[in-house]
């Protein structure tokens, strides 16, 4: 049997509170699945698709070929899992002062999470979705 097929991926920051709440938010999509920031397939898809490796939320929406980034990621994950608006607004609220905490924490000069927008899907980072949707875990939690 072959690994789940996938037609998103949230690429995240496991060790970030803000990133993992957002994933457990997508439980209730069985078609996405998570892959880590720093797996080298995920940074070489950032590379390919921006051309560097921007450290932020990122979502892929294989079959819109579109790559949302930061907040805008984080909102639209939101909204596709159902979330209420109240929720979303939270989120979209509040992303900025837990991408600024996580830039003082890591100790780092270089920007983090410059990207806020949809962004169409590069051919470059194209060619890499098939291999990153194989590296990506499922969150959906089932129905009991």
């Amino acid at each position: 049997m072959s690994g789940p097929q996938f037609t998103g991926i949230l690429l995240y920051d496991g060790d970030c509170p803000f990133c993992s709440a957002v994933s457990t938010a997508i439980r209730r999509l069985e078609s996405v699945g998570v892959v880590p920031w720093d797996d080298p397939v995920a940074r070489a898809f950032l590379e390919a698709q921006f051309g560097e490796t921007p450290f932020a939320l990122f979502f892929v929406d294989i079959d819109s070929e579109t790559v949302w980034a930061g907040r805008a990621a984080a909102t639209e994950l939101c909204e596709r899992a159902g979330m209420p608006v109240l929720v979303q607004d939270i989120v979209d609220e509040t992303y900025e002062r837990f991408a600024d905490a996580v830039q003082s924490v890591s100790g780092t000069d270089r920007e983090i999470d410059p990207y806020h927008d949809a962004y169409p899907l590069a051919d470059d980072a194209a060619a890499l979705v098939d291999e990153l949707a194989a590296n990506g875990n499922r969150t959906h939690v089932p129905n009991a």
